[in-house]
């Protein structure tokens, strides 16, 4: 396993089980909407305190792990 992934936890009792960063309850989800759109990682910082570097590329590297695990059924438009 990546050191990386171990940044991201999943505990049933924080944020309904969804993964978030270090147990933070900050979830993965919004942190990667935020990349999507072009904010920065520094912009991150300033949005969830205590948000590290390297939080943002768990979140990178637990979606691509994700996404190897299964294939995706949608279609973009």
């Amino acid at each position: 396993m990546s050191p990386l992934l171990s940044r991201i936890t999943i505990d049933s009792e924080i944020c309904h089980g969804k993964p978030v960063i270090r147990g933070l309850r900050y979830p993965m989800e919004p942190v990667l909407e935020y990349l999507s759109v072009g904010d920065t990682i520094e912009a991150l910082f300033l949005e969830f305190p205590g948000f590290e570097r390297e939080d943002s590329l768990a979140c990178i590297e637990f979606a691509t792990q994700s996404l190897k695990l299964k294939s995706q059924h949608f279609v973009l438009t």
